[in-house]
C-alpha cells in the first residue's frame, strides 16, 4: 500500500535544503504485479532523474536514494544488484547514497507468487561492498522491520569496509510510532524522535556533499 504522496513532507524538507527531491510512485504487490515490477520502477525513477538532469540541475554522481519501510528495500535493491538497464548510454539507475526509514532488509517470499527469487530482492542478501553510503532509522520495538534486521544489515557492510550509521529510538515501533501495539496503522510517532531522524540524514547529507554550501 502506498503513494507518492506519502514522501511529499520528506521531500519538502529536502528541497528546503537546497536539494531536488522527487517523490517516486511505483506498482504496488497485487494481482499479478510483484516487488520485481516496483524495484523496475524504481530504477526507471533514478534513471529519469540522471536523464533530466541538466535540466533540474541535479548533481548525477551525488543522487541519493530515500526509502521508508518497502520504499527502502527498493531503493537498496536499485542501489546493489545490478539490472539490464544499468549504465545503458551511461545512465546509471543506482541511487550513490541511502537514507532508510525503518527499512525492509528480506523480501517477503509471498509477495512474489513463485515468480523469481525473493533473495535476489533482499538488501541484507547483497549487503557489503557495493552498499553505498547509507543512514538508517529504526525503533527498537519495531516488530513489522525489526532492528535486529537493521544491525545485521550494518554489520555486513561495515565488515565488508562500506559506511552505514544507523540510529535506534527506545520504545517505539514502526515509523517510530508510539503506538506499539498496532505498528501497521494508526501510526503515532513519536515528534522529538523523528525531528531527531531528519537531523541525522541532514547531517549525513552534509558530511557527503550532497547540500549544497550556503
Amino acid at each position: 500500500m502506498g503513494s507518492a504522496d506519502w514522501t511529499f513532507e520528506a521531500a519538502r524538507r529536502f528541497a528546503a535544503l537546497g536539494m531536488v527531491a522527487v517523490s517516486v510512485d511505483y506498482r504496488l504487490s497485487q494481482g499479478i504485479i510483484t516487488p520485481i515490477e516496483a524495484v523496475d520502477d524504481t530504477r526507471a525513477a533514478f534513471r529519469w532523474v540522471r536523464l533530466h538532469a541538466t535540466e533540474f540541475h541535479i548533481d548525477p554522481e551525488r543522487v541519493a536514494g530515500y526509502g521508508v519501510s518497502a520504499g527502502g528495500q527498493l531503493v537498496a535493491v536499485a542501489a546493489m544488484v545490478d539490472a539490464p538497464d544499468n549504465g545503458i548510454d551511461g545512465t546509471s539507475s543506482k541511487p550513490d547514497l541511502l537514507l532508510l526509514w525503518s527499512p525492509a532488509v528480506f523480501a517477503p517470499k509471498h509477495l512474489f507468487q513463485g515468480r523469481g527469487n525473493a533473495s535476489d530482492h533482499s538488501p541484507m542478501q547483497h549487503a557489503g561492498a557495493a552498499t553505498p553510503p547509507t543512514c538508517i532509522i529504526n525503533g527498537d520495538k519495531d516488530t513489522v522491520t525489526p532492528i535486529q534486521d537493521a544491525q545485521d544489515f550494518r554489520e555486513r557492510v561495515v565488515r565488508a569496509g562500506g559506511v552505514c550509521e544507523l540510529h535506534v529510538y527506545p520504545g517505539v515501533g514502526h515509523l517510530l510510532t508510539r503506538n506499539v501495539a498496532n505498528q501497521l496503522s494508526d501510526f503515532d510517532p513519536d515528534p522529538e524522535f523523528r525531528a531527531d531522524g531528519y537531523a541525522q540524514f541532514e547531517r549525513f547529507l552534509k558530511e557527503r556533499g550532497y547540500i549544497p554550501a550556503k
